[in-house]
């Protein structure tokens, strides 16, 4: 394929992904104010009895639901979004490898609806703890209705994307692009890179960042597992074994000094 071709297959992508997410929206919408609701459990639990969230401008609330429903209808055509991710890329990839794109993009969405349920289980609850827990007899928290959904929808993306992890180390070992090896040489490296990934996707304090940076760590582990197991053999290896197998034959071929050759 030429360079146009590959951005003319790109903006059919775009352009069905849109449809997509499109549909998910206006499929959500309806719902949008009891997916809110959902949302703020996490934090009306944490937070003291009576105490609201509020807004300070007057279309904030709707365009909370608005967003709320965009996000919504991200995660529900997730699938859909994912194939289209991968049906670009297959173009560049084998037969064989071709076949397995539907499932490929049904685990991708499978990873990312899991991450953001661990980001929603698991990180909201203890996060929000936390942080109502500064408040003081004459320090009540009143959370703002924008800068709630804002970081709330940005954890569980973001939570949804790092969950990808293995599913991206599967795909990047099976084209022989990194190795199992590799990924072992460079965990001092990616440790680093995790702890500034999870410091600009969270807020500012170090609570927030073990949350995200914890379930990197392990992903990283369970990437490198991935890798070693289904990643492609460098095929330097098997050359290398097949020439110190015929050196060894070779080897045990030539006669010893205390060999006794016919004819002598």
């Amino acid at each position: 394929m030429t360079l146009l071709d590959h951005l003319s297959e790109l903006r059919v992508r775009l352009v069905r992904s849109l449809i997509a997410l499109t549909v998910g929206f206006f499929a959500c919408y309806g719902f949008a104010e009891e997916l809110f609701n959902y949302l703020m459990l996490p934090l009306t639990r944490a937070l003291p009895s009576g105490a609201k969230l509020i807004y300070t401008a007057l279309p904030e609330a709707f365009f909370v639901y608005m967003q709320v429903a965009l996000v919504a209808g991200a995660f529900l055509a997730s699938p859909y979004l994912f194939f289209q991710i991968w049906a670009f890329i297959a173009p560049g990839l084998y037969d064989e490898e071709k076949r397995h794109i539907i499932p490929i993009a049904c685990a991708s969405a499978l990873f990312f609806v899991s991450g953001a349920a661990f980001c929603y289980f698991q990180v909201f609850p203890y996060a929000f703890e936390f942080f109502v827990g500064f408040a003081t007899d004459t320090i009540a928290p009143m959370p703002k209705l924008d800068e709630y959904l804002g970081f709330t929808l940005k954890m569980l993306l973001a939570f949804g994307l790092i969950f990808e992890m293995p599913l991206f180390a599967f795909f990047l070992s099976r084209l022989g692009l990194v190795t199992a090896q590799w990924m072992r040489k460079t965990r001092k490296y990616a440790i680093l890179a995790i702890f500034i990934v999870a410091a600009i996707l969270t807020p500012p304090d170090v609570f927030s960042q073990m949350m995200m940076a914890a379930p990197m760590l392990v992903l990283y582990e369970i990437s490198i597992v991935v890798a070693a197991v289904f990643g492609k053999k460098k095929p330097g290896a098997d050359g290398e074994d097949g020439e110190n197998t015929e050196e060894k034959d070779g080897d045990a071929e030539k006669p010893g000094p205390d060999t006794i050759v016919q004819g002598d």
